[in-house]
């Protein structure tokens, strides 16, 4: 498709100030040169402070990951919680780059209390430091560690999902197609926030958001470079790395998708419920108008936030029969 510059989709107003003021301590591009200080970021609250607000306790644990290295994943579940209940896989946004099992935890604790559900949060190795396949096959050692140890962990293996935002939304989705063609863990639904599908470059979408919001076009191509190196838009690019290459999307469990009309993700996050559809398999979709990309965790206040946020909560209470 061409590269000329496209007008992109009005931002909502309310989310077009939060982004002038976004503008002013984090870059609209990231570069690869960027990473390492990506990294560095400092954190604006501990997570132990957020979990001991909602009543929610922590263990970290060690498992094998892909080629049987050591990972951590977190088992994070109500205080004082018994019994059996719903499962929550969690993997983690920050472009396949940058963040930790941590990131975007926030939108799920209200989860864990809600439902009385466990959530398993894995902390997979980061490109390019640890390219395709590590990142997709951690996140599935961890699903599959999560599945062995349900009874301990309180699990009903018939109420567990997966969920994740951003690449962490592409690598959930990446593991439910693992999971369905390794006959692996059975999930009830997959929850996919505005996630990271498509490593060609080639949308509409992707041309109108460049050098504006919060993951323009190039930091993209960064974030998928760094997991795919050369073979970027090649034919030689699993579904798994990038789900948005499978062409059968059929017999995967029911998903949520959402994301913002002004972002980068928009146009591959629609086309993947399209192909839900069109192989017959069930699909919730949102595209938010006037919406950055992690407008949700980035203006959590904002009218738009709240209503993504319902209808994401209300997919999961409907899938978990809550």
């Amino acid at each position: 498709m061409t590269t000329a510059t496209r007008t992109r989709p009005p931002f909502d107003p309310e989310l077009e100030a939060v982004l002038g003021i976004l503008a002013e301590s984090m870059p609209t591009t990231i570069t690869p040169e960027l990473i390492p200080l990506m990294r560095q970021a400092p954190v604006v609250a501990t997570t132990d402070e957020l979990f001991a607000e909602v009543g929610v306790t922590r263990r970290d644990v060690t498992i094998p990951g892909h080629a049987g290295d050591e990972i951590v994943v977190t088992v994070l579940e109500r205080e004082g919680r018994t019994g059996t209940g719903p499962g929550i896989f969690h993997t983690h946004g920050g472009g396949m780059i940058i963040g930790d099992r941590f990131v975007g935890i926030a939108g799920v604790l209200d989860w864990i209390v809600r439902f009385d559900a466990v959530c398993v949060t894995v902390e997979y190795r980061l490109a390019p430091e640890f390219p395709d396949p590590y990142p997709v096959e951690d996140c599935y050692a961890g699903l599959l560690w999560t599945a062995e140890h349900a009874d301990e962990l309180g699990i009903d293996l018939g109420q567990l999902i997966i969920a994740g935002a951003s690449a962490g939304g592409g690598l959930a989705a990446g593991v439910s197609l693992l999971a369905r063609d390794r006959g692996g863990p059975a999930l009830a639904g997959q929850v996919l926030i505005y996630p990271m599908l498509d490593d060609r470059d080639a949308t509409v979408s992707t041309v109108q958001i460049d050098g504006v919001g919060v993951w323009d076009r190039t930091s993209n191509v960064t974030g998928w470079s760094a997991l795919l190196g050369d073979r970027r838009a090649t034919e030689d690019v699993s579904i798994y790395a990038a789900p948005s290459r499978a062409t059968d999307l059929s017999n995967l469990p029911p998903a949520f998708i959402d994301c913002g009309s002004a972002e980068v993700f928009r146009d591959e996050d629609v086309a993947y419920a399209s192909q839900i559809w069109a192989d017959g398999g069930q699909a919730e979709l949102h595209v938010w108008p006037g919406g950055f990309h992690g407008f949700d965790m980035m203006a959590p206040h904002a009218a738009l936030s709240k209503s993504m946020v319902e209808a994401r909560t209300n997919w999961v209470a409907r899938i978990l029969g809550a």
